[in-house]
C-alpha cells in the first residue's frame, strides 16, 4: 500500500500556497473534485426533489448518491443515513428524540474524553427529563478512559451511553466495542461520536457496536455538514417533531426542510476521493475505501513516528499530553513556560498552521487540569515528511 502524495496533493489548490496544514482535526483542506461537484450541482439544472423534470431528478440523484456513499463509508444501509448541518446539530436533534422516552430515575453515561458536542446536548436533555448523568472518567497519566469508573456508573437504570470513538484533542481511541457490549447487556443505547475517528479509519458501525454513529465530512476532505448512521429499523421506532406535510419515511423524517443538494454532492465526492487515493483492486467502493484508508493509516503512522521522535529531541520544551497507546495521529502539547498562542503565531509566520486552544474539549481539559490553551497538531492525508520537519524546525526556533 502506498499513496502517491505528489498526485494527491495536486488536487488541493490551497496547498499551492506553500503552507503546511496541521489543523486537520478542526477541518481539512478541500480537493478540487469536491468543489467541482458542489459547483456543478448548484448550477444545475436544480430544483426541489421530484421525478418529472431534469432539475428534480438531479436533486433526487444528489440525495440518493450521498446516502449510498456514506452507507459504503460507514458500513450501514443507505436508508439509515441521515443528513444534518453538523454533528453538533444532529446530536442535539437526537438527544431530543431519544429523551422523549426517558423518565425521572433513569440515568445516562457520558465520557470525559468527549468534545462538548457529545456532552452538552445530553446533559441538557437529561436536565429537562430529570435524568441523572454519570461519567466515564479519564486516567490522567495515560489519557485512556477509566473503565472501572464506567463499570461503577453502569446499571439497569442506564438508558444511554455516549462516547467518542477518538478524542479530537488527545487522539485517544476508547475500546468502543467493549463499552457498547456492556451497555447493551443492561439494555442501554450507545451513541458514538465518530467525527475524529472517521478521518483516520474505515468505519464499521455494526462492528463498533454503535446504535447511532455521527461524523462530519469536512474532517475528511468534504464540505461542512454532518452525517448520522443508524439501523433503519431502529430509526423507525423514533418519532421526531416535524411538519405535517413533510415526509414521514426513514430517514427523511429526521431531515428538516429542503436538503442542501450541492453539499450532499460534495460530501459524496469526498468519499469517492478517499476511495481513489490508493484503491487497490477492489471491485466495490467499500473495498476501495478499505484499501485506501489502510494506506492512509500507514502514511499517517510514519509521519506520527517522525513527529514524536522530533518532539522528543526538543527536550523539556514540549510536554506531550497525548499518552494513550491506541490513538490517532493527533498530538496535544504544552510548551514549558511559554504561551501556546504565541507558538501558533510564531509557526504561522513560518507558513506552518498548528492551532492553539481547547477545541471545544471542555471535559478533557478540565479532567487533565489544563487551564491554558494548548497546541494541537493533527496529521491529514496531504501532509508530508517535509511538513513535519518544518513544524519541528519552527518549534525548535521558539525556544
Amino acid at each position: 500500500m502506498a499513496i502517491d502524495l505528489t498526485a494527491l496533493r495536486a488536487h488541493f489548490p490551497s496547498l499551492e500556497t506553500g503552507l503546511a496544514f496541521f489543523d486537520g482535526p478542526g477541518g481539512t483542506q478541500t480537493p478540487r473534485p469536491v468543489a467541482d461537484a458542489i459547483a456543478s450541482t448548484l448550477t444545475g439544472p436544480l430544483s426541489n426533489r421530484g421525478t418529472v423534470s431534469p432539475s428534480e431528478l438531479n436533486a433526487e440523484r444528489a440525495v440518493a448518491d450521498s446516502r449510498a456513499a456514506y452507507a459504503d463509508l460507514l458500513g450501514m444501509p443507505a436508508s439509515g443515513i441521515v443528513h444534518g448541518r453538523s454533528a453538533t446539530q444532529l446530536t442535539y436533534d437526537f438527544s431530543r428524540h431519544l429523551a422523549k422516552g426517558w423518565k425521572a430515575g433513569d440515568e445516562i453515561i457520558l465520557s470525559r474524553l468527549d468534545h462538548d458536542a457529545n456532552v452538552r446536548p445530553w446533559i441538557q436533555a437529561a436536565e429537562r427529563a430529570g435524568v441523572t448523568v454519570r461519567w466515564i472518567e479519564i486516567d490522567a497519566e495515560t489519557t485512556d478512559p477509566d473503565l472501572d469508573s464506567y463499570e461503577r456508573a453502569l446499571s439497569s437504570r442506564t438508558r444511554l451511553v455516549a462516547v467518542t470513538a477518538a478524542s479530537n484533542v488527545l487522539g485517544t481511541k476508547p475500546p468502543v466495542r467493549r463499552i457498547a457490549d456492556r451497555a447493551h447487556e443492561v439494555g442501554a443505547l450507545v451513541y458514538v461520536d465518530g467525527v475524529h475517528y472517521a478521518a483516520h479509519h474505515l468505519v464499521d458501525v455494526p462492528a463498533l457496536g454503535a446504535d447511532l454513529f455521527v461524523c462530519s465530512p469536512y474532517k475528511f476532505l468534504g464540505p461542512h455538514c454532518g452525517v448520522l448512521a443508524a439501523a433503519p429499523e431502529f430509526l423507525e421506532t423514533l418519532r421526531p417533531d416535524k411538519l405535517v406535510p413533510s415526509p414521514d419515511t426513514v430517514p427523511e423524517r429526521f431531515e428538516f426542510g429542503t436538503l442542501p443538494y450541492e453539499i450532499l454532492a460534495g460530501a459524496t465526492a469526498a468519499v469517492d476521493f478517499l476511495a481513489a487515493m490508493d484503491p487497490g483492486s477492489g471491485s466495490t467502493r467499500r473495498e476501495r475505501l478499505a484499501h485506501s484508508l489502510g494506506a492512509l493509516h500507514e502514511h499517517e503512522q510514519e509521519l506520527r513516528t517522525r513527529l514524536e521522535e522530533g518532539l522528543g529531541a526538543l527536550g523539556d520544551l514540549v510536554t506531550l499530553r497525548s499518552g494513550a497507546a491506541d490513538r490517532t495521529p493527533t498530538l496535544l502539547m504544552t510548551l514549558e513556560g511559554r504561551d501556546a498562542r504565541e507558538a501558533q503565531v510564531h509557526l504561522a509566520a513560518r507558513g506552518v498552521l498548528a492551532p492553539a486552544g481547547s477545541f471545544y474539549a471542555y471535559e478533557p481539559f478540565t479532567a487533565l487540569k489544563l487551564t491554558d490553551p494548548a497546541l494541537r497538531v493533527g496529521l491529514a492525508p496531504y501532509n508530508t515528511a517535509d511538513d513535519v520537519d518544518r513544524l519541528l524546525d519552527g518549534l525548535a526556533a521558539f525556544r
